[in-house]
């Protein structure tokens, strides 16, 4: 294809997008696609529609999470307007279209290409949010188990009652497993902490526990010995737990997430590309 080609059809699909005024969602209008796609019947790319939404089904996808019916009004030749169905488009389902469309037509090639490259991006977008929203609530959890260890010093005077107040409060919040236990479940390598490996709904679910335990024992002064605040943990991981199950989630059978260390090396080198990025723009 040549490069005039790929530079005049990279400007009418921006030129297509539309974004939502209150998210900023981005998505398309099928008929202006319909046009760029170089489809002069709006009958016959309807049938490419029809074929994208199957594709939608079969990829597991909610037709309208992605095909949006809606309807717009129309300037007439004589000035006046009236109104026509169009579908709301998003990145997703203009790929599948594109997909779906005839490959002989160049428009049809570089939108498979164009939204393909999108979709891409989005997913990474996606997966780095999802990384730093796990990295974020360790590092939280690191704090409040800090805090917590802090507390039962001051009340009990012994370095030792954290890690045992601990053990008993995940095995609560695991139904019966003890921390032992979840790592051999998880397969987590010797010497490595159970929360590393935890996925972000169970690693919040601990520190939500930590944090009504945290609370509850500077508040109450009557809280000052182990065995006390042994029950008053065991007994917020429960309320956490049960909090859980009761929307289906089961701590003990989620899957293990990746390393959390092998995601804070991977968001560090990405930072370190960027910001290597930024100072080779600066020096132009």
């Amino acid at each position: 294809m040549k490069k005039e080609i790929i530079v005049r059809l990279h400007s009418d699909f921006e030129e297509l997008i539309q974004r939502e005024e209150d998210s900023g969602v981005e998505f398309w209008f099928a008929r202006d696609l319909q046009k760029v796609l170089g489809y002069a019947r709006w009958e016959n790319f309807a049938k490419v529609i029809e074929k994208a939404k199957t594709a939608c089904i079969n990829s597991s996808q909610e037709i309208k999470d992605h095909f949006l019916d809606v309807t717009k009004m129309v300037s007439l030749g004589s000035g006046s307007e009236r109104e026509i169905a169009d579908i709301a488009l998003t990145r997703y389902a203009c790929y599948l279209i594109a997909q779906n469309g005839d490959p002989t037509k160049d428009q049809i090639a570089f939108a498979q290409t164009y939204f393909a490259v999108q979709t891409r991006k989005q997913e990474i977008i996606e997966k780095r949010l999802s990384d730093l929203d796990r990295l974020n609530a360790r590092k939280k959890l690191t704090l409040s188990e800090k805090e917590l260890s802090g507390i039962i010093f001051e009340r009990i005077g012994d370095n030792q009652s954290f890690g045992r107040i601990r053990s008993k409060g995940d095995k609560a919040l695991f139904g019966g497993n003890t921390t032992q236990d979840m790592k051999l479940r998880l397969k987590i390598p010797k010497g490595r902490s159970l929360a590393d490996f935890l996925p972000t709904i169970t690693i919040k679910a601990k520190d939500f526990a930590n944090e009504i335990t945290n609370f509850n024992i500077k508040r109450d002064d009557d809280l000052n010995s182990e065995s006390l605040i042994t029950e008053e943990h065991i007994k917020n991981n429960e309320d956490v737990r049960r909090v859980l199950t009761t929307r289906g989630i089961v701590p003990e059978k989620l899957p293990p997430s990746e390393d959390i260390k092998k995601i804070e090396r991977r968001l560090k080198s990405e930072e370190k590309k960027l910001s290597e990025q930024s100072d080779t723009m600066r020096s132009f």
